[in-house]
């Protein structure tokens, strides 16, 4: 028996469709048209466009900003050194702590220095007492000079009023006797009579010689009060010596004073305390820095700008600062002073060209930027970028 199939025929008719069967739909095709809507086709578009848009912003912000990376936040850093010489006996600061203006910062040994302005004080209280000694001793002389200046006055006043009354009674005996020798002569009157009358005249240039005597005696006494005088003169001139030497001695004494105020070293600003130096118990000399601070709400951005670009730049330019150290906040500053010198200038170790070999170097100008707006506290050597608004 044959179960073999027998091939098709040309003629023969299309076989029919099996039951229960679903026919499968045409494939979707647009030729060429149909690959610009594939989802790659979107991808490398929305890429291009990204590119172009990203491309776009940075030409403008090239027109518009001036960017640079090389920049760091800056501060006045303090050195507090000691102006004397001795022990750290207190330090009660220490490195990050936050200290207020006139806060004890260091304290150095003062007892010797003390000592030395007790001493002082005590030369200045025995030096006004011998100058209220002798204000008393001149008080006292000037009274006495005073009183024998009236005495004597008084005295050659006496014999001065004597002394003329003798002459004019002098003078009247030797009217007597001129009368006394006329009436003698006439035998009036007898030569006894002649004679008192001679030697009332006599007596009376006597006791005028006398009297004179006493007066220069009595203006020589007058002069002698008047040297007494003459040496308050002198008292005075201790007494003003005595006070210049009140004077050096309080200067003196001031200094000292200030030498001990400066065993106790405060702190000139309100700060943050960067670094210390010494501990308590180690011995400071002259000049010697103690510690470093700076006050945390005056610091500013120093940005080093390429010397291209400085023209570009004005006062008052706004400036987006991003700190490294903290990414997520916004700082915003305005430009406070550009440089008038590049940071060549002011290498330690000059950069000559003996050989004649030159290449030529974008130089950097140093710019200033203070922070307006300033949400974390910055500390001095931070890195940050700048972003500066020039239009």
């Amino acid at each position: 028996m044959d179960l073999s199939i027998p091939p098709a025929t040309k003629n023969a008719p299309p076989a029919s469709p099996v039951a229960n069967t679903v026919p499968r739909p045409a494939r979707w095709s647009l030729g060429r048209g149909g690959s610009l809507l594939r989802p790659r086709t979107f991808v490398i578009a929305a890429v291009l466009l990204m590119a172009l848009a990203y491309g776009g912003r940075e030409i403008y912000m090239r027109f518009t900003h001036v960017y640079e990376y090389d920049a760091r936040v800056s501060a006045d850093i303090v050195t507090v050194s000691s102006r004397a010489d001795g022990w750290v006996v207190e330090m009660p600061v220490r490195e990050g702590m936050q200290v207020e203006a006139g806060q004890v910062l260091v304290r150095v040994d003062d007892r010797i220095a003390r000592l030395k302005a007790d001493g002082l004080r005590a030369q200045i209280e025995g030096v006004r007492v011998e100058r209220a000694r002798l204000r008393a001793e001149r008080k006292l002389d000037q009274n006495q000079a005073d009183a024998q200046m009236r005495t004597r006055t008084s005295n050659v006043t006496v014999r001065e009023k004597a002394l003329a009354a003798l002459r004019a009674d002098l003078d009247f005996a030797k009217l007597e006797l001129d009368r006394s020798r006329a009436l003698f002569a006439t035998r009036v009157i007898n030569e006894r009579q002649l004679q008192v009358a001679q030697a009332a005249v006599t007596k009376l240039e006597i006791q005028i010689l006398q009297l004179q005597a006493e007066h220069q005696q009595a203006e020589g006494s007058l002069d002698e009060a008047r040297v007494g005088h003459d040496r308050l003169g002198v008292i005075d001139a201790q007494i003003e010596a005595l006070t210049h030497q009140v004077a050096n001695l309080a200067s003196q004494l001031h200094q000292q004073l200030v030498d001990v105020e400066d065993r106790t070293i405060k702190s000139p600003i309100p700060a943050v305390i960067d670094r210390t130096f010494v501990l308590p118990g180690e011995y400071v000399a002259a000049g010697q820095r103690i510690l470093l601070l700076h006050n945390p709400k005056e610091v500013w951005v120093e940005a080093n700008v390429k010397e291209t670009q400085v023209s570009r730049l004005k006062l008052g330019q706004t400036v987006r600062v991003s700190v490294d150290a903290f990414p997520d906040d916004k700082f915003t500053g305005r430009v406070a002073r550009i440089g008038s010198a590049t940071m060549a200038r002011f290498a330690l170790i000059p950069t000559p060209n003996p050989s004649g070999n030159f290449t030529k170097i974008t130089q950097r100008v140093p710019v200033k930027i203070d922070l307006v707006d300033m949400p974390r506290p910055l500390t001095p050597g931070m890195m940050v970028e700048v972003d500066i608004d020039v239009r």
